[in-house]
């Protein structure tokens, strides 16, 4: 006969794990477990695939941006070498938080000394993430600790710029290298989770989240769950407000006056956007993003080269601190006076009158050929 207590208190239990699924964050939710559920990476999931038939792992070091699957690719590769040992034979730290020397020569090297009952030909894996981050002499110290426990425990290094690890411990280290994924990858991805959490949506909403994501599939996971919770609808004006980007509309509608050489009415619908909060390094991005979009028929190819070429110069200036509306303001007067010269048939960025003819002409010779230098 069943007990009527611990049926209620199993009940409670199979309740309680599905709230806390429920109040779970969507990256983690739908984090992928197996080598197929990941997105993208063909080839750098076929080297992994390799290392799960032979059994053996070399020391790992993942270079890619945020949000590419470097973390949940050597986790998944971890569980499925590993099994049930996973638990006790993976080490995973964070070294933006735990960075010092002092971490390498306790945590790591007291776990690397621990023994642990592996499948024969498996070692323990200490997963360091954003290695990048770690002090010069704790990568030292590694480096030492990789050599003298090479025979037990393997190493994954998960980092955004590979030339931040020294020469040492790149060399000991086979190099996996991942890319942004694809707009077409992240948007298949949205749709997948929209249809398994039922969220309402419209295609112009997913792809408003694909824009700001740029290959991110953490930062699209993390603004689609935001959208639903705080609007219940994911569409282009609520991702829009929820990402805090300016609407790429309107940076169109600014470059389409700078394409018709209206100074006036750019300048105009650009301070409008500084007044409303945007910071000219938010703007200055969503108008390189939105430039590189454009409509090729309104847009012809040079033009656009050459309004790229004068955005990425202006973004340095922001960058090293020149971030006022004065710089906002010259880069579209820049952009007027490079499609006014297009249309006039003239070239922007290359002379017009050759080194020979200056010379001739008695002019001065330290006559730059770029608008820039």
């Amino acid at each position: 006969m069943n007990n009527p207590f611990f049926q209620r208190a199993s009940e409670k239990q199979k309740e309680t794990r599905e709230q806390e699924t429920a109040n779970q964050p969507w990256i983690e939710k739908w984090r992928p477990t197996k080598l197929d559920d990941i997105v993208g990476h063909e080839e750098t999931l076929n080297q992994m695939r390799g290392m799960i038939e032979t059994g053996s792992m070399p020391n790992l070091l993942l270079s890619g941006p945020p949000g590419c699957g470097k973390t949940t690719s050597v986790h998944v590769l971890a569980r499925t070498l590993l099994g049930d040992r996973y638990k006790d034979a993976v080490l995973e730290l964070n070294a933006s938080d735990e960075r010092g020397i002092d971490v390498v020569r306790n945590k790591i090297k007291m776990f690397a000394q621990k023994k642990v009952t592996l499948p024969a030909g498996r070692c323990k894996i200490i997963i360091l993430d954003e290695a990048d981050a770690m002090t010069k002499g704790a990568q030292q110290a590694m480096r030492r600790t990789m050599e003298i426990y090479s025979a037990t425990t393997r190493f994954a290094l998960a980092c955004n710029l590979s030339d931040k690890i020294i020469e040492p411990i790149q060399s000991r280290c086979a190099i996996v290298r991942f890319s942004r994924l694809s707009d077409k990858q992240v948007l298949e991805r949205l749709v997948y989770v929209c249809e398994q959490e039922k969220v309402p949506h419209d295609a112009r909403g997913l792809e408003a989240i694909v824009f700001c994501a740029e290959g991110d599939m953490r930062n699209a996971l993390n603004s689609l769950q935001a959208c639903h919770s705080g609007f219940q609808m994911v569409n282009q004006e609520n991702v829009f407000r929820v990402c805090d980007t300016p609407h790429p509309e309107v940076i169109g509608a600014i470059l389409q006056h700078c394409l018709n050489g209206e100074l006036d009415d750019a300048c105009d619908r650009l301070l409008k956007l500084r007044k409303s909060g945007y910071s000219p390094q938010d703007l200055i991005k969503t108008i390189f993003q939105v430039c590189k979009r454009f409509d090729d028929k309104e847009m012809s190819e040079y033009v656009k080269l050459e309004f790229l070429k004068i955005i990425g110069f202006f973004h340095v200036r922001i960058s090293e601190g020149c971030a006022s509306d004065v710089q906002l303001c010259g880069m579209v007067a820049r952009l007027c006076g490079c499609s006014l010269e297009a249309k006039s048939g003239k070239s922007w960025s290359t002379p017009q009158k050759t080194l020979m003819e200056i010379r001739k002409e008695g002019g001065s010779i330290g006559v730059s050929g770029s608008e820039f230098q």
